[in-house]
């Protein structure tokens, strides 16, 4: 449901830059670092939205992959740990095993 409503809230705001964008189609004069130019505003805006929706979904999946490698190591670190409980524990049965088979034939003996 939670995805559902970023989903639905992104269409609604594209709709509004997209009704937005068709509005103002006048030329307007843009300055880049090495000249200047003209363009439809609506190019401009549409541009400008575009290149704020990639650098966002770059930061984001940054941050993602950071997640996920943390989330494999701690995952790995955690099998570890079950793995050395496992034997710990299998090691233990096995000792109480032998104490027990030596108690038995210590009081067979007696």
């Amino acid at each position: 449901m939670k995805g559902q409503s970023y989903l639905i809230l992104a269409l609604i705001f594209a709709l509004i830059i997209a009704i937005f964008a068709v509005i103002n189609v006048d030329p307007v004069q843009v300055n880049f670092l090495f000249g200047t130019g003209e363009a439809p505003l609506i190019l401009v805006i549409l541009l400008s939205v575009l290149l704020g929706g990639l650098a966002t979904a770059s930061v984001g999946a940054v941050r993602y992959f950071k997640l996920k490698r943390e989330n494999r190591k701690l995952h790995q670190q955690l099998s570890a740990k079950d793995q050395e409980q496992k034997e710990f524990q299998s090691g233990s049965i096995e000792e109480d095993t032998r104490t027990d088979d030596a108690e038995n034939s210590a009081s067979e003996n007696v």
